[in-house]
């Protein structure tokens, strides 16, 4: 269904352009123009020119195309480990991101707004946000975050932040682009897009063509069997492709027209479990053979129709129409059953070593059982309109520019998984399979439609800037369970609001501070079957920036400190469990975030430049009250008042410095991350809440990696790319979810070819 959709906004799109283009030819002469064209595209983007950061009412950072090509970054977790304020959880490449803005729970980055060029991404944004994917960070021209008093015009997901991803823009002029590297795994990859903008006697017309291919076997090792001798498949293969169109009219006033449809396609051997903490030790790179057969299959489209307008100098009109769909199906060892002393175990107690042991020579293939693996099917939609005005006028001695916005949305997903059973014989070997009948391992369906609105204030006055604003959603809530015969609906309403301030000391140094209330709904399943409460923040922050007027040194710093109430987490993720929301409690998060920016050779005017930054991030985060689960399953049970948040480091930094000349470049980056407790309980043994064994209970390895990318310009149009992602092969422990110790990426060195044209 939603697939027509899409086609829809397609089909719309191109009607929109000949119809407009019907219209220009009578409205106006083919010689007029208009110079609206960069101030109504910068509405499409949270910050916009990079210059807006300065007078942003609170923590906003822009991550620029260099920041991520120059070092041929494909891991959005390396990106983001750039920015203070952001704690990343690493897996597997980095295809399935857990993110966290200021301390809200990392998993799946569900509590936060994901966008790509300001259009909802995840799959089921308010029905499913915990949706195993994001955008491919490799083929973006850059990326903005915010945090704070900054996020209100955003949602629905505001306790923590926003992240926007930016696709390659139409360029202006005849432009032609590829980028092609191989590295380390059998690592193939290729970018490239060509596009113009091209002007006639009906407006200028503009095109971009882009596709984005990656592969590799992956960096871990399957042990072989007797009838299993393919250890090496451990990689993916995955396919971007986007197109654009945009129509500018010789109209009076200024309108553009876009369309926009992108294909993602993501084929992985990837699952759910990890080791035994002696063996990871040994060789973290292992995978036990009962994980053979491990795969995820995904296919994701997107689309949308946007229309600008600006009749004037003082309003500007952005109406979207979008459509999203993502199919995937994750077949992934589950549990382990038919054990001589247990019918039925779960994977991260068998890694502990329960029952005797006999579960983890299952996996490895020692002993005869039965391994179980769950089609983990599901399909994914959303659709929307979306429309934003911005209107800007003056009173006395007040500059006002009112931004308001209105959104009708629709998102569900639909759940529809089954078993098969695997007979393994004690040698490993697979002896029968018996498959399962689909829908009966989860046949339900989460649909949610919401209304959202906002209106924002930003009032300049001399040298304060002061922005109040606030937003609303009320949402329709479904839930069908027909397997449990389980059938409800909600209804919700939600409110944020907040104020930021700016004051301008002089040219080189701004303070800024605010309040900002924010809010993250819960599923459609928890608030029918649980009667679950939205999760509602309180966040201050108080920092400053300063820029010396060479721009050769930029810094800032920011203070936060966020309380959260009925904070939402997912109690466990993996297939052990129910996998439900749960209302935990309260939380509060606080503490300090530091950019800086200094280039001496800039500021000496040397003949070579010498960038050098720094991002570090201190952070406390604590429980404020006892957990109210006693679900075992759940590695937010039994937590202590006073307790520390799973998975977020007390202390990040990230460390680069560079050499920059005509021909060649050369950066060095170090990123270090301190160890986390992996629960609630904060125990560090593999024990859960009752005493059981479970894996994915202790603590993550603090680790120091380095990153090192060398370019050289032979010609002005090409460069020779040289680098290693983790230079000195560091071997650590990067989370003990879903279920036991996981890596982080091993040294990865690559070389390839970059020119534009």
């Amino acid at each position: 269904m939603i697939r027509s959709e899409i086609r829809k906004v397609i089909t719309v799109g191109a009607l929109g352009l000949a119809s407009l283009s019907a219209y220009a030819d009578e409205a106006m002469d083919p010689g007029t123009e208009n110079d609206g064209t960069a101030q109504v595209l910068d509405r499409i983007m949270i910050i916009g020119n990079p210059a807006n950061v300065e007078s942003m009412p609170g923590a906003a950072r822009l991550i620029s195309k260099e920041a991520i090509r120059r070092q041929s970054y494909d891991d959005v977790n390396r990106v983001l480990r750039q920015v203070p304020g952001i704690y990343v959880r690493e897996e597997f490449f980095g295809l399935f991101p857990s993110i966290s803005l200021r301390g809200v729970d990392t998993t799946r980055s569900a509590k936060v707004t994901l966008m790509e060029d300001g259009v909802l991404i995840a799959p089921a944004p308010y029905s499913a946000p915990a949706a195993y994917y994001a955008p491919t960070v490799g083929r973006m021209s850059g990326m903005e975050v915010l945090m704070g008093s900054s996020q209100i015009k955003y949602g629905p997901h505001i306790t923590g932040g926003v992240i926007n991803y930016l696709s390659t823009p139409i360029p202006t002029r005849e432009t032609a682009y590829i980028k092609s590297l191989a590295g380390s795994f059998e690592e193939l990859r290729t970018h490239l897009f060509a596009g113009n903008t091209i002007s006639t006697e009906a407006g200028q017309w503009g095109f971009l063509i882009e596709g984005y291919f990656r592969q590799n076997e992956g960096f871990k090792r399957i042990d072989e069997t007797a009838d299993f001798r393919n250890g090496r498949a451990t990689g993916f293969f995955k396919k971007d492709r986007m197109i654009k169109l945009s129509w500018e009219p010789p109209t009076e006033a200024y309108q553009r027209l876009e369309l926009k449809y992108g294909n993602n396609t993501l084929n992985a051997n990837e699952g759910y479990l990890g080791l035994r903490d002696e063996d990871f030790a040994q060789d973290p790179l292992r995978r036990y053979a009962a994980s053979r057969f491990d795969n995820m299959d995904t296919d994701q489209e997107n689309a949308y129709l946007r229309h600008a307008w600006s009749p004037g100098d003082s309003l500007d009109v952005v109406t979207t129409l979008y459509a999203t769909a993502f199919r995937r199906n994750w077949y992934k060892l589950k549990d382990i059953r038919d054990l001589p002393s247990a019918s039925k175990l779960g994977l991260s107690a068998a890694l502990a070593g329960a029952a005797n042991g006999e579960g983890l020579s299952c996996l490895k293939g020692q002993l005869s059982c039965t391994l179980r693996v769950r089609a983990n099917n599901r399909e994914y939609a959303a659709r929307g309109l979306e429309s934003a005005l911005y209107y800007r006028f003056t009173t006395g001695a007040l500059d006002h520019e009112i931004n308001a916005g209105l959104r009708l949305h629709r998102d569900q997903v639909r759940r529809f998984q089954w078993d098969d059973d695997y007979r393994q014989a004690s040698n490993g070997t697979i002896t029968s399979m018996t498959p399962g009948v689909p829908g009966d391992a989860g046949d339900r369906l989460q649909r949610t439609d919401a209304l959202a609105v906002f209106v924002q204030d930003t009032i300049q006055i001399g040298r304060w800037t002061v922005t109040p604003g606030i937003r609303y959603e009320k949402l329709d809530q479904l839930y069908e369970s027909p397997k449990g015969s389980k059938v409800g609906d909600n209804q919700l309403s939600m409110t944020a609001g907040g104020v930021g301030v700016t004051y301008r000391f002089n040219d080189r140094l701004i303070g800024f501070g605010g309040v900002h209330r924010g809010f993250s709904p819960p599923s459609p399943k928890g608030a029918v079957t649980k009667n679950l409460k939205e999760e509602v923040s309180l966040a201050y922050e108080a920092g400053a920036r300063y820029t010396e007027p060479r721009r050769a040194l930029a810094t800032e710093a920011t203070l936060f400190y966020t309380t959260f109430k009925d904070l939402i987490v997912i109690n466990n993720i993996g297939g052990a469990g129910a996998g439900d929301d749960e209302n935990f409690g309260e939380a509060r998060t606080y503490g300090l975030e530091l950019s800086a920016k200094y280039d001496p050779g800039l500021h000496m005017r040397w003949r070579l430049r010498n960038p050098w930054s720094l991002s570090l991030t201190y952070t406390k985060a604590e429980q404020l009250n006892d957990a109210r689960s006693t679900d075992p399953e759940s590695i937010f049970s039994f937590g202590r008042r006073g307790n520390a948040l799973p998975y977020i480091p007390e202390l990040q930094l990230a460390i680069s410095t560079g050499i920059d000349s005509a021909k060649w470049n050369a950066t060095l980056t170090g990123y270090y991350t301190s160890s986390t407790y992996t629960s609630a309980s904060n125990v560090t043994e593999q024990v859960n809440g009752l005493g059981q064994p479970d894996a994915r209970f202790g603590k993550t390895d603090s680790y120091l990696i380095a990153d090192l990318a060398i370019t050289y310009r032979p010609r002005k149009d090409t460069s020779i790319l040289l680098g290693a992602q983790n230079l000195l092969d560091e071997r650590y422990l990067a989370s003990r979810q879903p279920h036991g110790p996981r890596p982080g990426l091993p040294r990865f060195v690559y070389g390839g070819i970059e020119v534009k044209l």
